[in-house]
């Protein structure tokens, strides 16, 4: 009875042990069932490589699977699935699937009209201000930040800058300020530095041509943001690997992000010359060149961070708009601070800079550090295959 157990035991044993072994001979097997989903909806090797290294596969880890890279381990996992004529709409695993899969993500029809209404409605507003007086200029001003607000929702959530997760309310609260400050910042810090009343009837002066000319550029930058996405999905096709993607979305990213600005410095020239031109000293931006350079940081910082945020990357862009909001802030209240009597010298840096350049300096430097350092963050991020390779998926 014991000798019959010894032996059913033993062949126990050798039956897992000759299991264990085929498993280690074929770890690309075992690979390919623990990323099933991946292999599933693949429809080239690089969509399969792009989805490895957003699961943290580097190409170590491929060396462990007999394969010198992740592009080499993806096309062994690619070719493995069957493709026969009798395979057709079936994967490797026996389940139905699109073998042609999608190419882009998918946006609602009409968003490119969608991405006017921002800088219509502004417009709108822009045109009521100048023709109401008094108290009506204050209701039209309310109704019409209101509206712009709800355009403005209406174009990120249906069109190519729509994000897979909602902002969190601090990044909200910080790009509410940046915009409040390109409305009135730089004629309440322009009015500080000058000693002005500290009331704030007296100190600030609404920079309208800005705020217009943001809101006219949220068209542009959903385009920009169209483009991106159609170049660098067609890409993520053709290339051959992952470094190869990677240096042919790197200039493409650039690309998009300069011709918005071209879009955007006309904008703020022509908003600036006409408003200002209209009289009123509401309207125009008195804050010469510097100011218009301010809008242009805040502008190209605003559509990295949104940018980031549609492919998954949100941290970096809260960190960052934060980060633009609190050294305006700071700028503002050294100023107060240093008319506290003994406390000049706190105020003298931004003094100094706004004497010299205007008050556009202080949000020139803010956004514009805040936009260089996102796009360097972008070109590291934008550029890995995983951040495309599957449609409306966070990486």
């Amino acid at each position: 009875m014991s000798r019959g157990v010894s032996a059913r035991l033993a062949r126990a044993r050798t039956d897992r042990g000759k299991a264990a072994r085929r498993g280690a001979a074929d770890p690309v097997k075992a690979l390919m069932h623990r990323h099933r989903e991946l292999c599933e909806r693949a429809v080239d090797p690089l969509e399969i490589a792009a989805g490895l290294e957003a699961h943290g596969v580097t190409d170590r880890t491929a060396a462990r699977f007999r394969h010198r890279d992740v592009f080499a381990l993806a096309e062994e996992m690619y070719a493995r699935v069957p493709r026969g004529d009798d395979d057709i709409g079936t994967t490797a695993f026996g389940r139905p699937s699109d073998v042609r899969g999608q190419d882009l993500p998918e946006v609602p029809a009409g968003w490119a009209l969608f991405s006017l209404l921002p800088g219509l409605v502004c417009a709108a507003a822009v045109a009521g201000l100048a023709l109401g007086t008094g108290s009506t200029r204050v209701a039209v001003a309310l109704g019409g930040a209101l509206a712009v607000a709800v355009a403005l929702r209406i174009a990120l959530r249906y069109g190519p800058l729509r994000a897979p997760t909602h902002p969190t309310s601090a990044t909200r609260a910080w790009v509410c300020w940046l915009l409040a400050y390109a409305l009135l910042g730089d004629g309440l810090l322009k009015g500080a530095v000058a000693g002005g009343a500290d009331g704030p009837g007296g100190l600030w002066e609404p920079a309208v041509a800005a705020v217009l000319a943001l809101a006219l550029a949220v068209a542009p930058a959903t385009w920009c943001a169209r483009l991106f996405a159609v170049r660098a999905r067609g890409r993520l096709g053709a290339s051959r690997g992952l470094d190869e993607f990677a240096s042919s979305v790197r200039p493409l990213l650039l690309g998009v992000v300069v011709l918005f600005l071209a879009v955007l410095a006309p904008l703020l020239a022509v908003s600036d010359a006409l408003l200002g031109a209209s009289g009123g000293g509401w309207g125009g931006g008195s804050g010469g060149a510097s100011a218009l350079v301010g809008a242009g940081a805040l502008g190209a910082l605003l559509l990295l961070a949104r940018l980031l945020g549609v492919y998954g990357f949100t941290r970096s862009p809260a960190l960052l708009l934060g980060a633009a909001g609190a050294a305006e802030l700071a700028a503002l209240a050294l100023v107060f601070v240093g008319r506290l009597p003994g406390c000049d010298a706190v105020a003298a840096p931004v003094a100094a800079a706004v004497e010299a350049w205007g008050p556009g300096a202080v949000p020139a430097a803010a956004c514009g550090a805040a936009a260089l350092t996102l796009l360097v963050h972008a070109a590291r991020t934008l550029t890995l295959a995983s951040a495309h390779a599957g449609p409306g998926e966070s990486p």
